[in-house]
């Protein structure tokens, strides 16, 4: 069983002639079929993927896996909704095309909230994606069954995107390393958007050197790509460094104290802590932590701006999902009607919500009020992180309010302020900052994380505070072990 090794341990084997990437395939596949029949973690399995010859690229005749929203040609692409269940593209993404040249061989693409939309695992068209710890428990979202899958070792990485925290968070939820870099550092073009200004690509590993290798490989100017920016100088693998001695971290009193949680659960109460063990870590390593404090009305408006930022950019985002030019026609007297029964029979009542938000917050007596003032707030929250990373290299906190939750909601229990433990990570997409989750404990033997956010284009500094610190704890390469 080769599935549960690393990128670099796979291809060590690979050269070797210890085993072939036709083998690699093949029990890849077998485990897809597994995670997709536990987890529903694909919307499709490609049986008939070939190995690839190898050579010396790190990521050559290894098995991988796309989230749903990156386009590949001629293999279906849904973004798990309803309204391209039949859609299969005609080109690849440039993410795509890079993975394919380095020799990378696609399994599956995974299945996801429904564009995006939900960050539950709950809104895909093929049902609720499962956590391979606890079938009972959600991975978090959007790129749930990319995080199910590699967790499950299935294959050692899979791609996602990000738009509020979804592949950081899952990442935490299902035990595996989820890292987001700068905004533009891999182009988005062929990737179905969602909140343009929000929107990351990424991957979801489970090592810190493997995201890195990753990345590497899908990052790159592109010309399709206004937005992307030339990091041909930077080499995240070749830069990985264990000696991060002299660093200097912050954390947010507001968001880690727990007197600001007067009704916490014991799991909460454990969560904080372990994040604290996790500080005094940083500190055996040589990094120096500080205490910062940030307004909580900045704090509280979080979610607010997130919300009506992102549905109102979805709104104009998703208005060419009109089942006239793709996506399978529904029927109609004149081509209004039949626009209008596409999109109400097609998207789940929480993607038609979040479009009404969005359509309203726009309208031209709404938007100063509510649109242009979400901006505003956007741009103090981000100018606080800056002032941040003025004087530290990385902020470090936890995510969430502890393992993941119940898929069953009744189930699951909220606490004062809990949403700003949960959405915290959103600031990561507001300041296009590079962002990574890593692993840091067990609760009730199901996995936490930590996070650690950095300043644009610091992406080599983040993964290596991440790298360091890994190494510190013994959750590197983890497959989980479902809970009974």
């Amino acid at each position: 069983m080769y599935m549960d090794k690393g990128i670099v341990e796979l291809h060590e084997a690979l050269k070797k002639g210890e085993v072939t990437s036709e083998e690699l395939v093949k029990e890849s596949l077998a485990k897809a079929h597994d995670c997709a029949k536990e987890c529903n973690a694909f919307v499709t399995i490609i049986d008939d993927a070939k190995g690839a010859s190898v050579s010396d690229n790190l990521l050559s005749g290894i098995p991988y896996g796309l989230k749903d929203n990156y386009s590949t040609k001629d293999i279906l692409s849904t973004g798990s909704s309803n309204t391209l269940k039949d859609y299969v593209p005609f080109f690849d993404a440039t993410a795509v095309t890079k993975l394919k040249s380095s020799g990378a061989v696609l399994i599956g693409k995974t299945t996801m909230d429904e564009f995006g939309m939900g960050g539950l695992g709950k809104t895909a068209h093929t049902g609720f994606i499962k956590n391979p710890w606890d079938k009972e428990r959600m991975c978090a979202g959007s790129s749930s069954g990319s995080a199910a899958s590699v967790a499950a070792g299935v294959y050692p990485f899979a791609t996602g995107s990000d738009t509020g925290d979804s592949i950081r968070k899952p990442a935490a939820y299902c035990g595996i390393v989820g890292f987001k870099p700068t905004y533009g550092m891999i182009s988005r073009y062929g990737l179905f958007p969602f909140a343009s200004s929000l929107d990351h690509l990424g991957c979801l590993t489970r090592s810190v050197r493997d995201a890195a290798i990753v990345t590497d490989a899908m990052k790159g100017i592109d010309k399709n790509d206004m937005t992307s920016w030339d990091s041909s100088d930077i080499h995240l693998y070749e830069s990985l460094s264990d000696d991060v001695k002299g660093k200097k971290l912050c954390y947010v009193k507001e968001i880690c104290d727990i007197n600001n949680y007067p009704d916490a659960s014991d799991e909460l109460k454990e969560h904080l802590a372990n994040f604290n063990k996790t500080l005094e870590l940083c500190k055996k390593i040589g990094m120096s932590v500080d205490e910062v404090s940030v307004d909580m009305k900045l704090l509280d408006a979080l979610n607010s701006v997130y919300v009506v930022i992102s549905c109102a950019e979805a709104t104009s985002n998703m208005s060419n999902l009109t089942g006239i030019i793709f996506g399978p026609r529904s029927k109609g007297d004149t081509y209004v009607e039949m626009m209008k029964n596409y999109r109400t029979e097609g998207f789940s009542s929480l993607i038609k919500r979040r479009f009404i938000i969005g359509s309203y917050v726009l309208q031209a007596e709404n938007k100063d009020r509510y649109f242009n003032n979400a901006q505003r707030v956007r741009r103090l929250l981000v100018d606080t992180w800056k002032e941040l990373f003025k004087k530290y290299d990385a902020v470090i906190l936890p995510v969430g309010s502890g393992p993941a939750k119940y898929l069953d909601d009744a189930k699951n229990k909220d606490y004062k302020n809990s949403h700003i433990l949960e959405e915290h990570l959103q600031i990561g997409n507001f300041g296009g900052f590079p962002s990574i989750t890593i692993p840091n404990g067990f609760i009730n033997n199901l996995p936490v994380g930590v996070n650690i956010t950095g300043n644009c284009y610091d992406d080599a500094c983040v993964l290596n505070i991440a790298y360091a610190l890994e190494g510190q704890m013994n959750y590197k390469d983890q497959i989980a072990k479902e809970v009974k």
